[in-house]
């Protein structure tokens, strides 16, 4: 952890592209176990944010920590190596393997050393691994369908299993719900809620439902600038995020 108990922090965090300035100076630190939404209107900053401390995109300025060290500039394989698992807005899969394939490929992952001479099944850790995270987000019934016949619901769940597969200390969602209907929302937030009590995890959600009902603190994007920060309750009754968020005075 850092010296002041965070799990991640940034300083400063700026990215300009041209002369947009998609992220200006964001101060930001999030603790161990919990769950944190950022929230903002298109165009807040969001998703250069997860890509800034992913290291899929370079940093204009600033710095960021995890667990104390320094990340910034690492690159997209060294991060997660740290301990940081993604998913991302597009559904990411293998279409063409089943449930359980696409997780263990996933579990796999993880391991240091591949040796392609070794056969699948003696990897007894990558298997319970592989069943441990089926069970998490449900889908251990679905285990022998192709990843193309799921639902779309069912393929962010997969999504999200994928990504707990390489046991991450902390894990970003960006928008895990987006395009869903109704119900199949419930069900991935339910997932997220049920899972989240053993995760450190930032949430990108432009469903408020979602957003209310399992953040523990809320942080608000606005023009690449943290405008708000708070539980959400508070995050709820502030003017200022009513206005550049809700479009209301």
């Amino acid at each position: 952890m850092g010296a002041d108990g965070s799990l991640l922090r940034t300083q400063g965090l700026a990215k300009s592209f041209g002369g947009l300035r998609a992220l200006d100076g964001v101060d930001f630190a999030l603790r161990s176990g919990e769950l944190r939404a950022v929230i903002g209107p298109n165009g807040a900053g969001k998703t250069t944010f997860f890509n800034l401390i992913t290291g899929l995109l370079p940093a204009t300025g600033g710095r960021i920590f995890f667990k104390g060290e320094e990340i910034t500039g690492l690159p997209p394989h060294r991060v997660a190596r740290k301990g940081i698992g993604r998913t991302l807005q597009i559904t990411s899969l293998f279409p063409g393997l089943t449930v359980y394939e696409n997780v263990w490929i996933a579990a796999q992952s993880r391991r240091r050393f591949f040796n392609p001479f070794v056969h699948f099944s003696s990897l007894k850790d990558v298997e319970r691994k592989a069943h441990e995270v089926l069970e998490v987000i449900g889908l251990r019934d679905k285990r022998r369908e192709l990843g193309s016949n799921l639902s779309h619901g069912d393929q962010r769940l997969l999504e999200i299993g994928l990504a707990l597969s390489t046991s991450p200390s902390l894990l970003l969602l960006d928008e895990p719900t987006a395009g869903l209907g109704v119900q199949e929302t419930r069900e991935v937030a339910r997932t997220i809620k049920g899972f989240a009590r053993n995760m450190t995890i930032i949430l990108v959600e432009h469903d408020m439902d979602v957003v209310m009902s399992v953040a523990d603190t809320i942080t608000v994007l606005d023009q690449g600038r943290v405008i708000a920060e708070g539980p959400p309750e508070e995050i709820q009754r502030s003017p200022r995020v009513r206005e550049a968020y809700l479009g209301v005075e």
